[in-house]
């Protein structure tokens, strides 16, 4: 006995009466006819099995209903076991129910009729074997390769089982294989066996057929005879009679019933169809209510549907939606270009137009409105402010007319600060800062996002980068330009069309410095907005040179301005000491050049972002150095004409100061018959030296290293040229006062030495000294009190050179002496010697030549002799100790 059958496993595990289901188990026998039994949900099945190995058998359900067992009994194992349920439903088929037609598979071999198409059913294993397990290695090209012109399919003439073999059981072994052969032979024989017994079962039904074929001969031939060959004539012929006659009876219900029918099928259209055939009238109202969001879905819904459509009715639904669509688009594109108009609802409008497949390109066509509208603002700015110029000429012309020429100076109208308006190239600057600021980043923003495919995906054309790059250049060089025909226009190129950048009538230079800081903050924070928007350097170039000129601009008008300002501080002049001779010129000086300095630090020398620094520019640099060397230059030319003001060397009323001696009568510092204090030239000329070198020794200094603070770097050049200027002022200016103050003094001495007819040759007891080294004593002690009065500091630079002149000069006058006497002798070197004693502490070494080349002039004494002179000197000195007093320097060279 072998083991009984058990089913492990069902596909599927459930279905309708009819289902083909493959049963999996074990001890299902070895052989077709071990099976002799199954049942599946109690309903006897055995009919439809199929056994196909001892592990497989396929079989198709009965009409069980609900879960139940599959039993297979075999002839050797007995009723088997089954650890499954298989699931029986029936199923109602109604007219709306899909179902599908099951192909039998039809035999190999098939007697006594054709075959179907092998593409109609699945063809079974001939040899009865399973295929599972049998992977195909081989591919159907190599198969090809091996079997030309045949192939595989058991239904082909050019069938090649050996091609059938390695397609379907390569891996299968050969005891398989025989045992295919035994099922295919056994299989053939039984088919052969079936027909035989099928026609002796059935030989009566056979008869009965043959007989009915017989009688329907018979019955024909009889019809022919007596209806002829065609009998179905008269009966066509009736049936259309027959037809004619219903249609009388009918024809009015007929046409009722189709114009029901059309009428329920145009309901059933517009009803099914509703939402095509109301569309044009939903657009009308979401367009009121500007939902262009639902009308683009609801219109992509409509265009996927129906837009292949051939149905007219449909045609026509769809021509009445297209026409509101392009009213839309139209509507969406003016809107688009309307300025002005945020960046998001710009790109709304984009995504709208580009959803509806407009015929537009939306995001360039936004790009061109806002360049135009930028190139408007920026025509209309220059032509209100243009207009406002030429109003406010007209009332300043008018405000002039109106009054006489005296009047006119008295209201001093001639500016535009007397009447306190800004200057309208300046409100035009910053208007025009305002509305590039405003402006520009949108448009910057929608071009990237435009490159950037942002809009939806945008077709971009080739060129257009080319042209977006093209636009914003031209809008930031007109900018820069018509800045610069505002307030620069020495710098625009000499081919700049005016009309375009437009002119300015050329302001006061004071007017332009009070604004140019402004003008400067302004442009620097637009230039800052298009760093941020990240343009490329081309672009933020040309802002940059136009920053560049300004600030040298500004730098300049600063500079000139000051140089106006300390120009007229010759007028200043007071003439007040403020300490060591020095008057408030070079402290107002100094003072200007800190404020400009301050000014020029804060608006030009402190670069910001991405700006370029003056000192990188050599003709900024240039500049510079130019502006600040007239600065310096212009003072130099006030202490000039401070000191050359009057040719004379006096001022008008005043006397000069010769010799008391000769009759020369005193001077003073009031012109005698008038209130009024009149200062002497010889005053003005110690004051103007003492500012020079304070400016020499401190101011100067102190400036240099101001510039140097503040970076602005001065050449050594420069700077040894402007030392050199005042240092030769300096000296042209002592030379001036020696020249005014020696030449006087110096040309006294002979005519006092010789005054009575004095000879050196004549007979007179020494007892004093003669009354022209006297009134030579008292005379530069006049100079010393004058210099000392004005500024002690000055005596150590002008009474050595003073003095030098006066021992030249008595040098010469002894030279020239024809003969001396004893008396002569004495006096002579008297005189010498006490002057040269009471010179002492400002002798130089050139003096001290000078007075010993005098006394080698002189003839020497014998020792008893000279005791005369040294008692007359000392005498004399011990007389005059009060003079003496005056000409000793203390330890801080001041005198006592």
């Amino acid at each position: 006995m072998a083991p009984p059958p058990i089913v492990t496993g069902l596909s599927p595990n459930e279905g309708p009466p009819g289902t083909k289901i493959i049963i999996r188990g074990e001890n299902f026998g070895t052989k077709p006819t071990d099976l002799i039994g199954l049942t599946i949900c109690g309903c006897d099945c055995l009919l439809s099995a199929e056994w196909k190995s001892p592990n497989k058998i396929i079989a198709r359900s009965g009409p069980g209903k609900g879960k139940g067992d599959v039993i297979v009994t075999t002839r050797l194992g007995g009723i088997g076991s089954c650890n499954v349920t298989f699931k029986g439903y029936h199923e109602t088929v109604g007219p709306m129910k899909e179902s599908a037609v099951w192909v039998e598979k039809t035999p190999l071999f098939v007697w006594g009729r054709n075959s179907l198409s092998s593409n109609t059913f699945q063809q079974e294993d001939p040899l009865g074997l399973s295929e599972e397990g049998n992977e195909k290695k081989i591919s159907e090209d190599d198969l090809m390769e091996l079997f030309p012109n045949l192939s595989g399919d058991i239904t082909s003439e050019n069938f090649s089982p050996g091609w059938f073999l390695l397609e379907n059981h390569q891996c299968t072994s050969f005891n398989d294989l025989q045992a295919g052969l035994l099922h295919l032979r056994r299989k053939v024989e039984n088919q052969k066996e079936g027909q035989l017994s099928f026609l002796k079962a059935n030989v009566g039904s056979v008869m009965d057929q043959i007989d009915t074929m017989d009688r329907l001969k018979q019955s024909f031939e009889n019809d022919v005879t007596k209806y002829g060959t065609e009998p179905t004539h008269k009966l066509e012929k009736s049936i259309k009679e027959s037809v004619r006659e219903a249609r009388k009876l009918f024809d009015d219900v007929l046409l009722r019933r189709d114009r029901a029918e059309k009428t329920r099928n145009a309901l059933n259209v517009l009803s099914r169809f509703r939402f095509l055939f109301c569309l044009p009238c939903i657009i009308d109202r979401h367009m009121q209510k500007q939902d262009y969001d639902i009308i683009i879905n609801d219109y992509m819904r409509v265009k996927n549907l129906f837009n292949r459509t051939e149905v007219p009715v449909f045609k026509t639904a769809l021509y009445e939606t297209e026409k509101r669509i392009m009213a839309l688009q139209k509507m969406l594109h003016d809107n688009l270009q309307k300025m002005p108009i945020s960046i998001e609802e710009q790109k709304r409008l984009i995504r709208y137009l580009i959803n509806l497949d407009a015929p537009y390109e939306p995001a360039w066509d936004a790009i061109q409105s806002h360049v135009n509208y930028i190139n408007l603002r920026f025509k209309e700015c220059y032509d209100e402010h243009k207009s406002a110029e030429a109003v406010l000429a007209q009332e300043l012309a008018k405000l002039k007319n109106s009054h006489s020429s005296s009047k006119f100076n008295k209201y001093n109208i001639q500016t535009q600060d007397t009447l306190n308006c800004i200057p309208e190239n300046v409100l035009f600057i910053e208007d025009l800062c305002d509305i590039l600021s405003q402006l520009f980043p949108n448009l910057w923003k929608l071009g990237h996002s435009y490159f950037t495919g942002e809009l939806l995906h945008v077709k971009i054309e080739p060129g257009k980068q080319v042209a977006f790059k093209h636009v914003v250049l031209t809008i930031i060089e007109t900018f820069c330009k018509m800045l610069r025909a505002a307030v620069i226009p020495h710098t625009l190129d000499k081919n700049v069309d005016k009309s375009t950048v437009g002119s300015w009538s050329v302001k006061d230079i004071n007017i332009i410095a009070l604004w140019l800081p402004n003008i400067l903050r302004h442009v620097r924070s637009s230039y800052n907005i298009l760093i941020k928007l990240d343009l490329p350097n081309e672009a933020l170039n040309i802002v940059s040179d136009l920053i560049l000129d300004l600030k040298i601009f500004c730098m300049s008008v600063l500079f000139k301005q000051a140089t106006e300002q300390v120009r007229q501080l010759q007028k200043q002049e007071d003439w007040k000491i403020e300490f060591n001779g020095v008057t408030g010129l070079p402290l107002k000086y100094e003072q200007h050049l800190q404020n400009v300095v301050q000014l020029v630090k804060e608006s030009v020398l402190i670069s910001e972002q991405k700006e370029a620094s003056l000192s990188e520019s050599p003709v900024a640099q240039k500049e510079l150095e130019k502006n600040v060397e007239s600065l310096f230059l212009v003072f130099y030319d006030v202490l000039k004409n401070l000191t050359f003001q009057n040719e004379n060397g006096e001022e008008e009323g005043c006397t000069a100061v010769v010799s008391q001696l000769i009759g020369t009568p005193v001077s003073a510092y009031r012109n005698y018959g008038s209130t009024k204090e009149v200062l002497l030239w010889e005053h003005k000329l110690l004051k103007v030296l003492a500012n020079c070198q304070y400016m020499t020794n401190t101011v100067l200094n102190n400036i240099f290293e101001l510039f140097n603070k503040s970076g602005i770097a001065m050449s050594r050049a420069s700077i040894e040229k402007i030392m050199n200027k005042f240092s030769v002022l300096e000296k042209t200016v002592l030379e001036t006062y020696l020249e005014q103050k020696s030449d006087p003094l110096v040309g006294t001495i002979e005519p006092s030495m010789y005054l009575g007819k004095f000879d050196w040759d004549c007979v007179n007891i020494v007892t004093d000294i003669k009354p022209y080294a006297k009134e030579c004593l008292n005379n530069v002690i006049h100079v010393h009190s004058e210099v000392y009065g004005v500024s002690p500091t000055l005596v150590d630079s002008i009474l050595p050179q003073v003095i030098q002149t006066v021992a030249e000069e008595l040098y010469r006058l002894m030279s020239c002496v024809q003969k001396f006497n004893l008396y002569g002798i004495q006096q002579a070197r008297a005189d010498i010697g006490f002057l040269q004693s009471m010179f002492s502490s400002y002798l130089t070494p050139k003096a001290s030549t000078f007075f010993k080349e005098a006394l080698d002039a002189i003839p020497q004494l014998k020792n008893g002799e000279q005791t005369i002179v040294e008692d007359v000197i000392a005498k004399s000195s011990k007389k005059m100790k009060l003079q003496a007093l005056c000409l000793i320097k203390t330890e801080n060279n001041i005198t006592l």
